[in-house]
């Protein structure tokens, strides 16, 4: 239907470290498809990478190193699947 909102179905995980040196985890339910969204950890080192990504959503999900889901660092997701600690993200787009 035209103008109307898609979303993906679901959540989106990732974990941080807090600017006090604990892990936390974020989450994203029921995301937006075709819209950037960075992930400002609340009460992490501003412009620290978040890690771990898991998508437990029904949609792709594309990371990207950078935020504003920019460069050419990034990762495909596909629904149900995630990535080790390893793999850094700043920003996430669905699909």
């Amino acid at each position: 239907m035209p103008g109307s909102a898609s979303a993906a179905t679901g959540q989106f995980r990732y974990s941080y470290t807090t600017a006090d040196g604990y892990e936390a985890v974020g989450f994203l339910n029921n995301p937006a498809s075709g819209r950037c969204v960075n992930l400002d950890a609340p009460a992490s080192v501003p412009g620290a990478p978040s890690r771990a990504p898991r998508n437990l959503t029904d949609a792709t999900a594309v990371v990207f190193l950078d935020a504003d889901c920019e460069g050419d660092t990034y990762y495909v997701l596909p629904p149900g699947r995630g990535a080790s600690d390893r793999l850094l993200l700043r920003s996430v787009m669905f699909s």
